[in-house]
Protein backbone atom coordinates (compact mmCIF):
# COMPACT_ATOMS: atom_id res chain seq x y z
CA UNK A 1 0.00 0.00 0.00
CA UNK A 2 2.76 2.36 0.76
CA UNK A 3 4.51 1.89 -2.41
CA UNK A 4 1.24 2.79 -4.36
CA UNK A 5 0.94 5.52 -2.31
CA UNK A 6 4.34 6.79 -2.78
CA UNK A 7 4.67 7.43 -6.73
CA UNK A 8 0.98 10.10 -5.70
CA UNK A 9 2.95 11.90 -3.37
CA UNK A 10 5.66 11.97 -5.64
CA UNK A 11 3.36 13.40 -8.55
CA UNK A 12 1.27 15.66 -5.93
CA UNK A 13 4.74 17.25 -4.95
CA UNK A 14 6.02 17.95 -8.18
CA UNK A 15 2.52 19.33 -9.36
CA UNK A 16 3.13 21.38 -6.28
CA UNK A 17 6.02 22.66 -6.80
CA UNK A 18 5.06 23.66 -10.75
CA UNK A 19 2.18 25.90 -9.74
CA UNK A 20 4.28 27.39 -6.78
CA UNK A 21 7.11 27.86 -9.72
CA UNK A 22 4.52 29.53 -11.98
CA UNK A 23 2.27 31.55 -9.52
CA UNK A 24 6.60 33.24 -9.11
CA UNK A 25 6.78 33.97 -12.42
CA UNK A 26 3.23 35.53 -12.76
CA UNK A 27 3.70 37.57 -10.11
CA UNK A 28 7.28 38.50 -10.20
CA UNK A 29 9.37 40.58 -7.90
CA UNK A 30 9.05 43.04 -6.91
CA UNK A 31 7.99 46.43 -9.50
CA UNK A 32 10.34 49.11 -10.25
CA UNK A 33 9.43 52.33 -8.37
CA UNK A 34 8.15 53.93 -11.69
CA UNK A 35 4.64 55.76 -12.16
CA UNK A 36 3.19 53.51 -14.62
CA UNK A 37 4.05 49.86 -15.09
CA UNK A 38 2.01 49.53 -18.34
CA UNK A 39 2.20 51.46 -21.32
CA UNK A 40 -1.01 52.22 -24.12
CA UNK A 41 2.08 52.29 -26.25
CA UNK A 42 4.65 49.63 -26.94
CA UNK A 43 7.81 50.90 -25.47
CA UNK A 44 11.29 49.93 -25.75
CA UNK A 45 12.52 48.81 -21.74
CA UNK A 46 16.45 48.58 -23.09
CA UNK A 47 15.45 52.58 -24.23
CA UNK A 48 14.25 53.93 -20.76
CA UNK A 49 10.74 52.50 -21.66
CA UNK A 50 10.49 55.04 -24.50
CA UNK A 51 7.73 54.45 -27.26
CA UNK A 52 8.13 52.81 -30.41
CA UNK A 53 5.36 53.92 -31.93
CA UNK A 54 3.50 57.20 -32.05
CA UNK A 55 -0.35 57.59 -32.29
CA UNK A 56 -1.62 60.81 -32.99
CA UNK A 57 -4.56 60.05 -31.97
CA UNK A 58 -3.98 58.92 -29.01
CA UNK A 59 -3.53 61.30 -25.66
CA UNK A 60 -2.39 58.58 -22.86
CA UNK A 61 -0.05 59.25 -20.28
CA UNK A 62 2.72 59.65 -20.50
CA UNK A 63 4.21 59.14 -24.01
CA UNK A 64 1.35 60.73 -26.43
CA UNK A 65 0.36 63.05 -23.71
CA UNK A 66 4.08 64.87 -23.50
CA UNK A 67 3.75 64.81 -27.93
CA UNK A 68 0.36 66.67 -27.43
CA UNK A 69 1.40 68.96 -24.59
CA UNK A 70 4.84 68.95 -26.52
CA UNK A 71 3.42 71.01 -29.55
CA UNK A 72 0.38 72.72 -28.15
CA UNK A 73 2.98 74.45 -25.63
CA UNK A 74 4.82 75.85 -28.49
CA UNK A 75 2.57 76.38 -30.69
CA UNK A 76 0.74 78.82 -27.99
CA UNK A 77 4.49 79.92 -27.55
CA UNK A 78 4.14 81.18 -31.05
CA UNK A 79 0.85 83.14 -30.69
CA UNK A 80 2.11 85.18 -27.68
CA UNK A 81 5.81 85.32 -29.50
CA UNK A 82 4.27 86.49 -32.97
CA UNK A 83 1.01 88.41 -32.20
CA UNK A 84 2.29 91.84 -32.68
CA UNK A 85 4.32 91.27 -36.02
CA UNK A 86 0.66 91.51 -38.48
CA UNK A 87 -0.05 94.81 -36.65
CA UNK A 88 3.35 96.49 -37.36
CA UNK A 89 1.77 97.98 -39.80
CA UNK A 90 -1.08 99.76 -37.98
CA UNK A 91 1.77 100.42 -34.95
CA UNK A 92 3.79 102.06 -37.08
CA UNK A 93 1.77 105.19 -38.24
CA UNK A 94 -0.01 105.58 -34.90
CA UNK A 95 3.58 106.06 -32.78
CA UNK A 96 5.03 107.77 -35.78
CA UNK A 97 7.87 104.55 -35.77
CA UNK A 98 9.81 104.57 -38.69
CA UNK A 99 10.56 101.33 -40.64
CA UNK A 100 13.88 100.69 -39.41
CA UNK A 101 12.62 101.03 -35.73
CA UNK A 102 9.95 98.56 -36.79
CA UNK A 103 12.80 95.73 -37.99
CA UNK A 104 14.95 97.36 -34.50
CA UNK A 105 12.41 95.73 -32.75
CA UNK A 106 11.63 92.74 -35.18
CA UNK A 107 15.68 91.71 -34.88
CA UNK A 108 15.49 92.37 -30.73
CA UNK A 109 12.50 90.17 -30.60
CA UNK A 110 14.43 87.09 -31.55
CA UNK A 111 17.77 88.30 -30.03
CA UNK A 112 16.55 87.66 -26.49
CA UNK A 113 15.42 83.74 -27.03
CA UNK A 114 18.94 83.49 -27.97
CA UNK A 115 20.36 83.59 -24.93
CA UNK A 116 17.24 81.66 -23.37
CA UNK A 117 17.68 78.67 -25.68
CA UNK A 118 21.57 78.56 -24.03
CA UNK A 119 19.86 78.14 -20.29
CA UNK A 120 17.25 76.30 -21.24
CA UNK A 121 19.04 73.57 -22.67
CA UNK A 122 21.19 72.16 -19.51
CA UNK A 123 18.31 73.17 -17.61
CA UNK A 124 16.05 70.52 -19.75
CA UNK A 125 18.59 68.42 -18.25
CA UNK A 126 18.20 68.72 -14.88
CA UNK A 127 14.46 69.77 -14.66
CA UNK A 128 12.95 68.17 -17.35
CA UNK A 129 10.33 70.12 -20.40
CA UNK A 130 7.54 70.17 -18.28
CA UNK A 131 8.05 72.58 -15.51
CA UNK A 132 9.91 74.87 -17.78
CA UNK A 133 7.04 75.09 -20.23
CA UNK A 134 5.07 76.18 -17.23
CA UNK A 135 7.73 79.34 -16.03
CA UNK A 136 8.31 80.92 -19.37
CA UNK A 137 4.42 80.58 -20.99
CA UNK A 138 3.27 82.13 -18.00
CA UNK A 139 6.03 84.73 -17.19
CA UNK A 140 6.09 85.78 -21.00
CA UNK A 141 2.07 86.24 -20.99
CA UNK A 142 2.66 89.48 -19.07
CA UNK A 143 4.46 91.41 -21.34
CA UNK A 144 1.95 90.45 -24.02
CA UNK A 145 -0.47 91.42 -21.97
CA UNK A 146 1.03 94.89 -21.57
CA UNK A 147 1.33 95.16 -25.21
CA UNK A 148 -1.40 98.47 -25.06
CA UNK A 149 0.58 100.54 -23.05
CA UNK A 150 3.52 100.79 -25.38
CA UNK A 151 3.95 104.68 -27.02
CA UNK A 152 7.22 104.75 -28.30
CA UNK A 153 9.72 102.90 -30.46
CA UNK A 154 11.98 102.51 -27.26
CA UNK A 155 8.89 101.01 -25.45
CA UNK A 156 8.38 98.50 -28.49
CA UNK A 157 11.87 97.53 -28.84
CA UNK A 158 11.65 96.92 -24.77
CA UNK A 159 8.38 95.06 -24.92
CA UNK A 160 9.21 92.84 -27.79
CA UNK A 161 12.78 91.66 -25.92
CA UNK A 162 10.86 90.20 -22.97
CA UNK A 163 7.94 89.05 -24.98
CA UNK A 164 10.75 87.34 -27.32
CA UNK A 165 11.84 85.02 -23.84
CA UNK A 166 8.71 82.72 -24.96
CA UNK A 167 10.46 81.72 -27.93
CA UNK A 168 12.82 79.46 -26.05
CA UNK A 169 10.15 76.73 -25.35
CA UNK A 170 11.66 75.23 -28.51
CA UNK A 171 14.16 73.50 -26.53
CA UNK A 172 11.57 72.11 -24.32
CA UNK A 173 9.50 70.72 -27.16
CA UNK A 174 12.40 69.30 -28.53
CA UNK A 175 14.10 67.39 -25.62
CA UNK A 176 10.45 66.20 -24.50
CA UNK A 177 9.78 64.05 -27.42
CA UNK A 178 13.38 62.92 -27.45
CA UNK A 179 12.86 61.88 -23.64
CA UNK A 180 9.73 59.85 -24.70
CA UNK A 181 10.33 58.35 -28.09
CA UNK A 182 12.85 55.94 -29.59
CA UNK A 183 15.55 56.37 -31.68
CA UNK A 184 13.45 54.52 -34.78
CA UNK A 185 10.99 57.27 -34.40
CA UNK A 186 12.61 60.38 -32.86
CA UNK A 187 12.70 61.96 -36.23
CA UNK A 188 9.75 61.72 -36.90
CA UNK A 189 8.54 62.86 -33.27
CA UNK A 190 10.55 65.62 -32.95
CA UNK A 191 9.55 66.92 -36.46
CA UNK A 192 6.05 66.61 -35.89
CA UNK A 193 6.03 68.56 -32.70
CA UNK A 194 8.47 71.09 -33.88
CA UNK A 195 6.27 71.28 -37.36
CA UNK A 196 2.97 71.55 -35.29
CA UNK A 197 4.20 74.51 -32.84
CA UNK A 198 5.80 76.06 -35.67
CA UNK A 199 2.48 76.35 -37.01
CA UNK A 200 1.60 78.81 -35.02
CA UNK A 201 3.56 81.41 -36.38
CA UNK A 202 1.15 81.14 -39.54
CA UNK A 203 -2.13 81.28 -37.58
CA UNK A 204 -1.07 83.86 -35.72
CA UNK A 205 -1.08 85.86 -38.61
CA UNK A 206 -4.18 84.75 -39.88
CA UNK A 207 -5.92 84.75 -36.41
CA UNK A 208 -4.14 88.19 -35.19
CA UNK A 209 -4.23 90.09 -38.58
CA UNK A 210 -7.28 88.50 -40.30
CA UNK A 211 -10.05 87.52 -37.81
CA UNK A 212 -9.25 89.42 -34.39
CA UNK A 213 -7.82 92.65 -35.27
CA UNK A 214 -10.68 93.49 -37.54
CA UNK A 215 -13.26 92.17 -35.66
CA UNK A 216 -12.04 94.19 -32.54
CA UNK A 217 -11.78 97.34 -34.98
CA UNK A 218 -15.82 97.05 -35.45
CA UNK A 219 -16.32 98.64 -32.34
CA UNK A 220 -13.55 100.72 -31.44
CA UNK A 221 -10.75 102.74 -33.18
CA UNK A 222 -7.62 100.98 -35.34
CA UNK A 223 -5.22 102.09 -32.87
CA UNK A 224 -7.72 100.59 -29.61
CA UNK A 225 -8.15 97.51 -31.44
CA UNK A 226 -4.22 96.92 -31.53
CA UNK A 227 -3.82 98.22 -28.33
CA UNK A 228 -6.32 95.38 -26.68
CA UNK A 229 -6.12 92.37 -29.14
CA UNK A 230 -3.09 90.64 -27.69
CA UNK A 231 -5.52 90.07 -24.59
CA UNK A 232 -6.44 87.10 -26.09
CA UNK A 233 -3.23 85.48 -26.49
CA UNK A 234 -1.71 86.35 -23.43
CA UNK A 235 -4.63 84.82 -21.61
CA UNK A 236 -4.37 81.45 -23.82
CA UNK A 237 -0.90 81.50 -23.26
CA UNK A 238 -0.85 81.75 -18.96
CA UNK A 239 -3.54 78.67 -19.19
CA UNK A 240 -1.84 76.58 -20.75
CA UNK A 241 1.64 77.40 -19.22
CA UNK A 242 -0.59 75.80 -15.75
CA UNK A 243 -2.23 73.53 -17.25
CA UNK A 244 0.55 71.62 -18.57
CA UNK A 245 1.70 71.31 -15.25
CA UNK A 246 -0.70 69.63 -13.78
CA UNK A 247 -1.32 67.11 -16.94
CA UNK A 248 1.64 65.95 -18.14
CA UNK A 249 5.17 63.77 -17.15
CA UNK A 250 8.57 64.98 -17.31
CA UNK A 251 9.60 60.93 -19.09
CA UNK A 252 8.07 57.65 -19.28
CA UNK A 253 8.87 56.64 -15.90
CA UNK A 254 7.17 59.39 -14.23
CA UNK A 255 8.35 63.04 -13.20
CA UNK A 256 12.42 63.71 -12.92
CA UNK A 257 12.01 64.71 -8.73
CA UNK A 258 10.22 61.01 -8.21
CA UNK A 259 12.67 59.35 -10.28
CA UNK A 260 15.43 60.97 -8.13
CA UNK A 261 13.94 60.21 -5.33
CA UNK A 262 13.57 56.70 -5.85
CA UNK A 263 17.79 55.93 -7.16
CA UNK A 264 16.18 55.86 -11.20
CA UNK A 265 18.38 59.19 -12.01
CA UNK A 266 20.95 61.02 -10.37
CA UNK A 267 21.28 64.78 -9.89
CA UNK A 268 22.13 65.93 -13.18
CA UNK A 269 25.08 69.21 -13.18
CA UNK A 270 23.54 71.75 -15.74
CA UNK A 271 26.86 73.36 -15.82
CA UNK A 272 28.56 70.08 -17.06
CA UNK A 273 25.86 69.20 -19.53
CA UNK A 274 26.36 72.42 -21.17
CA UNK A 275 30.24 72.00 -21.47
CA UNK A 276 30.08 68.68 -22.68
CA UNK A 277 27.33 69.91 -25.39
CA UNK A 278 29.45 73.33 -26.07
CA UNK A 279 32.51 71.09 -26.84
CA UNK A 280 31.09 69.12 -29.76
CA UNK A 281 32.16 70.44 -32.88
CA UNK A 282 29.37 68.92 -34.85
CA UNK A 283 26.96 70.95 -32.01
CA UNK A 284 27.84 74.49 -34.27
CA UNK A 285 27.96 72.79 -37.41
CA UNK A 286 24.06 72.15 -36.77
CA UNK A 287 23.73 75.87 -34.93
CA UNK A 288 24.91 77.28 -38.40
CA UNK A 289 22.40 75.00 -40.49
CA UNK A 290 19.85 75.45 -38.00
CA UNK A 291 20.38 79.55 -38.81
CA UNK A 292 19.67 79.13 -42.25
CA UNK A 293 16.38 76.74 -42.01
CA UNK A 294 14.57 78.14 -38.53
CA UNK A 295 16.14 81.20 -38.75
CA UNK A 296 14.77 81.85 -42.34
CA UNK A 297 11.31 81.23 -40.90
CA UNK A 298 11.53 83.45 -38.16
CA UNK A 299 12.46 86.58 -40.10
CA UNK A 300 9.79 85.63 -42.52
CA UNK A 301 7.47 85.49 -39.59
CA UNK A 302 8.43 89.28 -39.03
CA UNK A 303 8.72 89.87 -42.78
CA UNK A 304 5.99 88.42 -44.60
CA UNK A 305 3.27 90.66 -44.09
CA UNK A 306 5.24 93.76 -44.69
CA UNK A 307 6.77 92.45 -48.26
CA UNK A 308 3.43 92.01 -49.54
CA UNK A 309 1.64 95.06 -48.37
CA UNK A 310 4.39 97.02 -49.30
CA UNK A 311 5.63 95.22 -53.15
CA UNK A 312 2.33 94.43 -54.07
CA UNK A 313 -0.02 96.96 -52.18
CA UNK A 314 -2.52 94.46 -50.51
CA UNK A 315 -3.91 95.34 -47.21
CA UNK A 316 -3.37 94.78 -43.75
CA UNK A 317 -5.58 92.17 -43.61
CA UNK A 318 -5.03 90.53 -46.77
CA UNK A 319 -1.28 90.64 -46.66
CA UNK A 320 -1.69 88.73 -42.98
CA UNK A 321 -3.51 86.53 -44.88
CA UNK A 322 -0.64 85.66 -47.44
CA UNK A 323 1.93 85.83 -45.22
CA UNK A 324 0.08 82.96 -43.08
CA UNK A 325 0.55 80.56 -46.09
CA UNK A 326 4.27 80.40 -44.88
CA UNK A 327 3.58 78.96 -41.38
CA UNK A 328 0.79 76.79 -42.20
CA UNK A 329 3.21 74.52 -44.27
CA UNK A 330 4.65 73.30 -41.30
CA UNK A 331 1.47 71.38 -40.47
CA UNK A 332 3.26 68.56 -42.59
CA UNK A 333 6.72 69.79 -44.01
CA UNK A 334 8.94 69.79 -40.85
CA UNK A 335 7.37 66.71 -40.37
CA UNK A 336 7.81 65.18 -43.40
CA UNK A 337 11.58 66.60 -43.28
CA UNK A 338 11.86 64.01 -40.02
CA UNK A 339 10.28 61.28 -41.74
CA UNK A 340 12.86 61.51 -44.94
CA UNK A 341 15.46 61.50 -42.53
CA UNK A 342 14.58 58.45 -40.39
CA UNK A 343 13.71 56.96 -43.56
CA UNK A 344 17.01 57.57 -44.93
CA UNK A 345 18.90 56.55 -41.64
CA UNK A 346 17.01 52.98 -41.77
CA UNK A 347 18.10 52.16 -45.23
CA UNK A 348 21.64 54.25 -44.99
CA UNK A 349 22.50 55.22 -41.83
CA UNK A 350 23.70 58.82 -40.56
CA UNK A 351 24.59 59.52 -43.95
CA UNK A 352 21.05 59.00 -45.20
CA UNK A 353 20.23 61.86 -42.72
CA UNK A 354 23.03 64.04 -43.80
CA UNK A 355 22.42 63.53 -47.51
CA UNK A 356 18.43 64.77 -46.24
CA UNK A 357 19.62 67.98 -44.55
CA UNK A 358 21.98 68.70 -47.44
CA UNK A 359 19.49 68.58 -50.14
CA UNK A 360 16.47 70.47 -48.33
CA UNK A 361 18.83 73.33 -47.41
CA UNK A 362 19.82 73.04 -50.99
CA UNK A 363 16.36 73.74 -52.88
CA UNK A 364 15.98 75.91 -49.75
CA UNK A 365 18.62 78.18 -50.89
CA UNK A 366 17.50 78.11 -54.14
CA UNK A 367 13.72 79.20 -53.89
CA UNK A 368 14.88 82.21 -51.87
CA UNK A 369 16.24 83.72 -55.21
CA UNK A 370 13.27 82.93 -57.08
CA UNK A 371 11.09 84.35 -54.63
CA UNK A 372 14.05 87.47 -54.46
CA UNK A 373 13.10 88.19 -58.56
CA UNK A 374 9.43 87.15 -58.81
CA UNK A 375 7.24 90.49 -59.55
CA UNK A 376 4.29 89.21 -60.12
CA UNK A 377 1.72 88.39 -56.80
CA UNK A 378 0.38 84.76 -57.50
CA UNK A 379 3.95 83.56 -58.57
CA UNK A 380 5.29 85.21 -55.95
CA UNK A 381 2.66 83.16 -53.15
CA UNK A 382 3.23 79.62 -55.36
CA UNK A 383 7.56 80.02 -54.89
CA UNK A 384 6.93 81.23 -50.95
CA UNK A 385 4.86 78.16 -50.35
CA UNK A 386 7.29 75.92 -52.02
CA UNK A 387 10.27 77.97 -50.48
CA UNK A 388 8.51 77.06 -47.25
CA UNK A 389 8.43 73.41 -47.54
CA UNK A 390 12.13 73.51 -47.87
CA UNK A 391 12.48 75.32 -44.79
CA UNK A 392 10.26 73.52 -42.75
CA UNK A 393 11.94 70.08 -44.18
CA UNK A 394 15.46 71.14 -43.33
CA UNK A 395 14.10 72.12 -39.59
CA UNK A 396 12.76 68.54 -39.18
CA UNK A 397 15.83 66.85 -40.66
CA UNK A 398 18.19 69.24 -38.16
CA UNK A 399 16.29 67.76 -35.08
CA UNK A 400 16.31 63.77 -36.57
CA UNK A 401 19.99 63.96 -36.11
CA UNK A 402 20.67 65.93 -32.73
CA UNK A 403 19.97 63.69 -30.68
CA UNK A 404 22.81 61.07 -31.87
CA UNK A 405 25.33 64.06 -31.44
CA UNK A 406 26.17 63.30 -27.68
CA UNK A 407 23.29 61.17 -25.98
CA UNK A 408 23.49 62.08 -22.45
CA UNK A 409 23.66 65.75 -23.26
CA UNK A 410 20.72 66.35 -25.85
CA UNK A 411 19.26 68.87 -23.63
CA UNK A 412 22.23 71.26 -23.70
CA UNK A 413 22.89 69.90 -27.85
CA UNK A 414 18.98 71.06 -28.58
CA UNK A 415 19.39 74.51 -26.53
CA UNK A 416 22.39 75.13 -29.01
CA UNK A 417 21.01 74.43 -31.58
CA UNK A 418 18.05 76.11 -31.16
CA UNK A 419 19.82 79.67 -30.42
CA UNK A 420 21.18 78.98 -34.14
CA UNK A 421 17.96 79.63 -35.44
CA UNK A 422 17.13 82.53 -33.89
CA UNK A 423 20.81 83.85 -34.12
CA UNK A 424 20.32 83.57 -38.26
CA UNK A 425 17.12 85.24 -38.10
CA UNK A 426 19.04 88.29 -36.00
CA UNK A 427 21.60 88.14 -38.73
CA UNK A 428 18.78 87.92 -41.44
CA UNK A 429 16.72 90.60 -39.59
CA UNK A 430 19.94 93.26 -40.03
CA UNK A 431 19.90 92.83 -43.44
CA UNK A 432 16.44 94.03 -44.13
CA UNK A 433 17.41 96.58 -41.67
CA UNK A 434 20.69 97.76 -43.38
CA UNK A 435 18.28 97.41 -46.95
CA UNK A 436 15.26 99.00 -45.31
CA UNK A 437 12.69 100.01 -47.23
CA UNK A 438 14.17 97.40 -50.15
CA UNK A 439 13.74 93.63 -49.87
CA UNK A 440 15.65 91.96 -52.64
CA UNK A 441 19.25 92.39 -51.45
CA UNK A 442 17.98 90.89 -47.93
CA UNK A 443 16.67 87.93 -50.09
CA UNK A 444 19.69 87.78 -52.19
CA UNK A 445 22.00 87.34 -49.20
CA UNK A 446 19.62 85.25 -47.34
CA UNK A 447 19.57 82.08 -50.42
CA UNK A 448 23.51 82.51 -50.64
CA UNK A 449 24.22 81.75 -47.32
CA UNK A 450 21.86 78.87 -46.86
CA UNK A 451 23.25 77.32 -50.36
CA UNK A 452 26.66 77.59 -48.41
CA UNK A 453 25.35 76.17 -45.03
CA UNK A 454 24.21 73.02 -47.34
CA UNK A 455 28.14 72.32 -47.70
CA UNK A 456 28.75 72.28 -44.02
CA UNK A 457 27.06 69.08 -44.09
CA UNK A 458 30.60 67.72 -45.07
CA UNK A 459 32.28 68.56 -41.69
CA UNK A 460 29.56 66.64 -39.51
CA UNK A 461 31.18 63.57 -37.94
CA UNK A 462 29.55 61.89 -35.57
CA UNK A 463 31.72 59.12 -33.34
CA UNK A 464 30.11 55.77 -34.40
CA UNK A 465 28.08 56.95 -37.29
CA UNK A 466 29.15 57.96 -40.94
CA UNK A 467 29.71 60.94 -42.63
CA UNK A 468 28.35 62.27 -45.08
CA UNK A 469 30.35 61.01 -47.84
CA UNK A 470 33.44 59.27 -45.91
CA UNK A 471 33.37 56.96 -42.82
CA UNK A 472 31.67 53.75 -42.01
CA UNK A 473 29.06 53.23 -39.32
CA UNK A 474 30.46 51.32 -36.42
CA UNK A 475 29.01 47.58 -35.34
CA UNK A 476 26.71 48.60 -32.34
CA UNK A 477 24.85 50.98 -34.60
CA UNK A 478 24.60 48.62 -37.28
CA UNK A 479 23.33 46.16 -34.41
CA UNK A 480 21.26 49.00 -33.35
CA UNK A 481 22.50 49.30 -29.77
CA UNK A 482 23.37 52.79 -29.32
CA UNK A 483 20.54 55.40 -27.45
CA UNK A 484 19.60 58.84 -28.70
CA UNK A 485 18.98 60.21 -25.05
CA UNK A 486 20.31 59.17 -22.00
CA UNK A 487 20.11 61.14 -18.34
CA UNK A 488 23.86 62.86 -18.06
CA UNK A 489 25.77 61.62 -15.24
CA UNK A 490 26.28 63.80 -12.08
CA UNK A 491 29.52 65.52 -12.36
CA UNK A 492 31.14 64.40 -9.75
CA UNK A 493 30.99 60.69 -11.47
CA UNK A 494 32.13 62.06 -14.36
CA UNK A 495 35.20 62.93 -12.73
CA UNK A 496 35.97 59.85 -11.18
CA UNK A 497 35.52 57.91 -13.83
CA UNK A 498 38.39 59.85 -15.64
CA UNK A 499 40.18 59.39 -12.65
CA UNK A 500 40.03 55.51 -12.69
CA UNK A 501 41.16 55.68 -16.83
Amino acid sequence: KAKLQSPNLSLFLNRYKQTMSDTEVDTGAASEPKKYQTYVLEVDPDQDDKAKEIKLCNFSRPHMRAFHCSWWCFFIAFFIWFAIAPLLSEIGPDLGISKKEIWTSSVISVAGTICMRFILGPLCDKYGARILFTAVLCSCAIPTACTGLVNSASGLIVLRLFIGLVGGTFVMCQFWTSRMFTKEVVGTANALVGGWGNLGGGVTQLIMGSVLFPLFKTGMSSEMAWRTVSIIPAFIGFISGVAVYFISDDAPKGNYKDLKKNGLMPEVSAAASFRTGALNLNTWVLFLQYACCFGVELTMNNAAALYFKDRFGQTTESAAAIASLFGWMNLFARGLGGYLSDKANARYGMRGRLWIQTILLLFEGVMVLIFANTGKLGVAIFVMVLFSVFVQGAEGSSYGIVPYVNPPVTGSIAGIVGAGGNTGAVGFGMAFRQYAPSYREPFMIMGFTIIGSSILSLFIRIKGHAGLICGQDSEEVKKGNEATIAVPAPEDEEEAAEEEK
